[in-house]
């Protein structure tokens, strides 16, 4: 299987899609204090950074799910990755919406119908993974075969894994926090000091002595 982990780091890194910050954390909205900020939606505005990592995705998903028929975007920020996913895979594609529409045909789904179909969701960040849990049970009671989700990164956090595992729900992901804080410490983005406590807030985020 193809490694994309540090490849994909360097990406986010050089884009700053990704910013280690230790010495003056950001503040989640659960009011955690991390050292890492992530927004993946910065991938879209720079081409060839954008191609590489879209058919990156392109790639684990035919690897990992190569029996996938449907892609499936998680609303908002996995739609584009989804649609141009899709579009290298020559496959249907949709999203789901965060709540059905309160007009219209009420719609939650919207796209390709996955009823019967057997799909890959992708989100484009997984943190506690509740978002994208709930978006693969929409998708099952409306007849879906959820083989697993594609994401680009993830924090690796315990009870993001602890959720997944529970649910029975596989995810791949181009990118992790080890291989992003390796990099990061590889390229002088970060140091030593700092490589050791973006370490010790992934292993326990709501543990704040990280900062000592």
């Amino acid at each position: 299987m193809t490694d994309f982990k540090k490849d994909i780091a360097k990406v986010l890194l050089d884009i700053k899609a990704v910013f280690l910050r230790p010495s003056e954390p950001f503040t989640w909205a659960s009011g955690i204090k991390s050292p890492i900020y992530c927004d993946n939606r910065l991938i879209l505005a720079n081409v060839e950074k954008r191609n590489y990592v879209e058919m990156a995705l392109a790639k684990m998903i035919q690897e990992n799910y190569p029996e996938v028929e449907v892609i499936m975007g998680t609303s908002t920020a996995g739609i584009p990755h989804a649609a141009y996913v899709s579009d290298i895979l020559n496959l249907p594609m949709g999203y789901v919406r965060a709540n059905a529409k309160d007009h219209g045909r009420q719609n939650q789904i919207e796209g390709a119908n996955p009823n019967g179909k057997k799909v890959v969701v992708i989100e484009d960040l997984i943190s506690t993974a509740g978002s994208v849990l709930e978006v693969c049970n929409v998708l099952k009671e409306n007849g879906a075969e959820v083989l697993g989700i594609a994401s680009i990164f993830t924090y690796n956090l315990e009870k993001g894994k602890v959720r997944l595992n529970n649910a029975n729900v596989i995810n791949h992901s181009l990118s992790n926090f080890e291989a992003l804080a390796e990099v990061a410490l590889e390229e002088k983005y970060i140091n030593q000091e700092e490589y050791k406590k973006v370490i010790k807030f992934q292993s326990n985020p709501d543990d704040p002595s990280w900062q000592d």
